[in-house]
């Protein structure tokens, strides 16, 4: 648990290093006094807190503040994590992968397909061969489909990153039917008796209503052979977005009824509160987040880490 933590504390360095520039007195353990909370108000909304969280974290501070006039800035920071474990509660996303288990020779009776959506630049094609490299470590067996097929990049990315991670991937040609690419990879999964099948999508805008039509025709596609396909259908959000990605993932998630969100490239920003903003409007659990570019730094989202790390607590 402590390597995790290590991970999360490094991948969320920019945001902790952005409060601690205002707030010094926060991470020293010096006394806190009336312009250290104004200096960290400020840090909580340059890191994209929020209105709710900030106000509720200082309202809960100066509570303390009044009781006690020596409180410390480690006590402070205490006191921030525990509010934010507070408004998270719920939010973790739990993927079942029943380590050990004999593979069905039906995909459809488990809960074994997985779409990942969202627009270009979000991480979303690198967060597929990461996700399938974290399942395959858990023992799984996975097969990625490459359904991104109106970009050529975007095939050749992730042919990249499953050659180089060792994971069967199902691609097609540029231009090709990304729903036809769906199924045969459907049909290979079934076939092969694999855990998993992971869908990598075209990157879209609800502006973009072909590609809205062609995610939508995946899905029926699907539920050809599975009326519960895809089980999984997560958003993958770029977290350096701050609040827009609030605007972006309630779009998705009126048109295709998310189930569940990936919050990525949180280790170059400063503004790595946002988290708490998606989960506050849209209460859709996060099941991991990326905090680095290596294979592993896709870690399972984890209320207890994001909290103790953002401010700056040891594990």
């Amino acid at each position: 648990m402590r390597s995790l933590f290590k991970k999360f504390k490094a991948g969320l360095t920019r945001t902790v290093t952005a409060i601690a520039a205002q707030t010094h007195g926060l991470f020293s353990g010096r006394k806190i006094d009336a312009a250290s909370l104004a200096e960290l108000e400020e840090a909580l909304y340059m890191a994209d807190f929020g209105v709710e969280t900030t106000t509720e974290i200082l309202a809960e501070i100066k509570a303390a503040y009044r009781q006690d006039a020596e409180l410390k800035g480690q006590q402070v920071a205490a006191i921030g994590a525990a509010v934010l474990r507070r408004v998270l509660a719920g939010s973790e996303g739990r993927l079942e992968t029943h380590v050990g288990r004999v593979p069905s020779p039906d995909i459809s009776r488990g809960d074994q397909v997985i779409a990942l959506i969202g627009v270009n630049g979000s991480g979303k094609t690198t967060t597929t061969a990461k996700l399938a490299h974290k399942l395959k470590g858990d023992g799984q067996s996975v097969i990625v489909a490459a359904c991104d097929t109106f970009r050529a990049a975007a095939v050749e990315q992730l042919k990249s990153w499953t050659d180089r991670l060792k994971i069967e991937l199902i691609a097609s040609h540029t231009g090709a039917d990304a729903a036809a690419v769906a199924f045969d990879a459907w049909q290979a999964a079934k076939a092969r008796g694999h855990d998993w099948l992971i869908i990598d999508t075209a990157g879209r805008l609800h502006t973009k209503g072909n590609l809205m039509e062609e995610l939508a025709k995946i899905r029926r596609v699907l539920q050809k052979n599975d009326p519960a396909a895809p089980q999984h259908r997560w958003l993958v959000v770029d977290g350096s977005l701050g609040a827009n990605s609030i605007e972006q993932a309630k779009v998705f998630h009126q048109s295709f009824g998310l189930t569940g969100l990936v919050v990525t490239k949180l280790d170059g920003t400063s503004r790595g509160g946002a988290i708490v903003g998606i989960w506050r409007q849209l209460k859709i659990p996060i099941y991991f987040i990326g905090l680095g570019e290596q294979p592993d730094d896709l870690q399972p989202f984890s209320v207890e880490n994001y909290a103790k790390a953002v401010f700056g607590l040891e594990a």
